[in-house]
């Protein structure tokens, strides 16, 4: 008999369906860590939320456990890598939120344009103030969506049944998906620079970081209202506050928020036209009941051989056990986060080809690990090497894969371009060695860059002096130059240049190297 412990406040529906799945189960929410050290070791199956912290030090105790469940969709205090390498499964529950998430974002817009929550204060007080809480109505107004995920496609058919017309930016997804949501897709000024109301359903990575700020809030019309349930840190807070003073943002809705819990007297929560919920977003009694069933189901037809939903690492414990393949699994992923950060405009298709005996025998692991890292930039929900195959086809990505016999110059070669409105993008990369990952062409520029840590791409004039004067530009600014990668079609003509540097270049730097004569079309990378 299978031995399963709960040291979260799971809801206890998950208990119930293991014991009378035949399962052994201890329900201890708030347990001590030091207890769970204690008997751990026994246990066949672990299922927490957030509050357990599943760290390598938990995990080097585990000696009988085969799988570890997270009753929700993030698995960030669960260190999968750990986990990975002790042979243990790491298990979420993909979408279990994605309804309530979404009425929560349709509740805060509604409370937000009718003042919901100023009134009821107001009243509370003693007053019967109708003039000053006359509210906007919903029906009509341009609602812009950034992200279009499953998040984002469930708020965009709720304000459709609103009477809404709704406008989207997300990159990969496909123009049939959001013809069929009668969503428009635009690029992203123009999400600014159309929408009555704005709200964020994105992740939280380099890219997205302060997307709303001081900067991007003067595109919008004046009187925009803007709302946040995905990640705090999206919106710059700073900049939200001097927008709402000023009244170019006539109200905001939050959720979440860049430190949590926030500060409480800060102007944010105290300020009279802002909504403020203590990240509600996955909070109903059907989302906490519906995860905890689910992971509890998962995990029973994991052990009865039925199906292996919802697994995390499942390929990665796979991959682990095969040297020759893995260092192509890590090149994949990073050319896809490469992708995912350098391409441009909407994406039409993406053409892999495999050349080499080698890459032909994974090509469905290695596409499944490209598009792992193309869309953990892209999406908020949470992307692994199983589902993101799954997640690509549902957004109407379209995959064209090839395969080809040795390259001349490289036994295994992959080769990964993306199409999009604005012209195409190609990535090629290669393995020297056993672990030496190599770009080693990008759009016929022939280089050998290291895809790693922090980088710096931008195109110049072919001639002495420049790679010189954008280091100066680095080294005033104490950025330790990592490695350098050239490329050049014709001497004296353009040439590719990419800087790894030791540290993130912030925008002021940035903005000094375009300056440079000579020098364009700038972009930063992290991997």
């Amino acid at each position: 008999m299978k031995k399963i412990i709960i040291t979260d406040a799971v809801d206890k529906k998950c208990a119930a369906v293991f014991e009378a799945g035949g399962f052994e189960v201890k329900y201890q929410p708030g347990i001590s860590r030091n207890e769970i050290k204690k008997i751990i070791p026994v246990y066949n199956g672990l299922i927490v939320r957030s509050e357990t912290q599943v760290d390598s030090e938990l995990i080097s105790l585990m000696n009988n456990m085969e799988v570890i469940g997270r009753a929700g969709t993030g698995v960030d205090n669960i260190d999968v890598d750990a986990a990975t390498r002790k042979g243990i499964l790491v298990m979420n529950t993909p979408g279990g939120n994605t309804i309530s998430t979404a009425e929560h974002t349709m509740a805060l817009m509604v409370s937000m344009c009718r003042n919901i929550a100023q009134a009821n204060q107001s009243m509370r007080s003693g007053k019967w103030d109708r003039k000053t809480y006359k509210g906007t109505e919903l029906h009509s107004k341009t609602l812009g969506i950034i992200g279009l995920g499953k998040i984002g496609r469930e708020v965009a058919i709720r304000s459709k049944a609103f009477g809404m017309n709704v406008i989207a930016f997300d990159p990969v997804v496909s123009g049939d998906l959001a013809n069929k949501l009668e969503v428009d897709l635009v690029d992203l000024n123009k999400v600014f620079e159309k929408s009555d109301i704005i709200t964020v359903h994105v992740p939280l990575n380099d890219d997205t970081r302060y997307l709303i700020s001081a900067n991007t809030l003067q595109k919008c019309k004046d009187g925009v209202k803007i709302i946040n349930c995905a990640r705090g840190g999206i919106i710059n807070e700073t900049d939200l506050i001097s927008a709402l003073d000023s009244g170019k943002v006539s109200a905001a809705a939050f959720d979440v928020y860049e430190t949590e819990p926030p500060d409480f007297s800060g102007r944010l929560i105290n300020h009279p036209k802002v909504v403020a919920t203590p990240h509600l977003g996955a909070s109903t009694e059907e989302a906490q009941e519906k995860v905890a069933i689910q992971i509890a189901e998962q995990v029973i037809e994991l052990f009865q051989k039925k199906s292996a939903r919802g697994i995390v690492n499942a390929a990665a414990i796979e991959v682990e056990s095969d040297n020759q393949i893995t260092p192509y699994v890590r090149l994949a992923e990073n050319i896809g986060i490469l992708h995912s950060q350098i391409i441009r405009g909407q994406l039409k298709q993406i053409n892999i080809n495999f050349s080499g005996d080698l890459l032909h025998s994974a090509a469905t692991l290695i596409t499944a690990s490209f598009l792992k890292g193309f869309l953990s930039r892209k999406l908020s929900e949470s992307v692994n090497l199983i589902n993101a195959p799954y997640l690509a086809k549902e957004i109407g990505i379209v995959i064209n894969e090839i395969k080809t016999g040795a390259n001349s110059s490289y036994t295994n070669l992959l080769s990964v371009e993306c199409e999009t409105d604005r012209g195409n993008r190609l990535l090629e990369g290669t393995v020297f060695g056993n672990n030496e990952l190599r770009i080693v062409n990008i759009d016929s520029y022939h280089l050998e860059l290291k895809p790693e840590g922090h980088m710096l791409f931008y195109y110049n004039l072919d001639k002495p002096g420049m790679l010189a004067t954008v280091g100066k530009a680095l080294a005033e600014a104490d950025i330790n130059i990592a490695g350098l990668s050239l490329g050049r079609l014709e001497a004296g003509k353009e040439a590719l240049t990419i800087i790894n540097t030791d540290s993130e270049i912030d925008q002021k730097v940035l903005n000094r190297i375009s300056a440079i004569k000579g020098v364009k079309d700038i972009q930063k990378v992290k991997i």
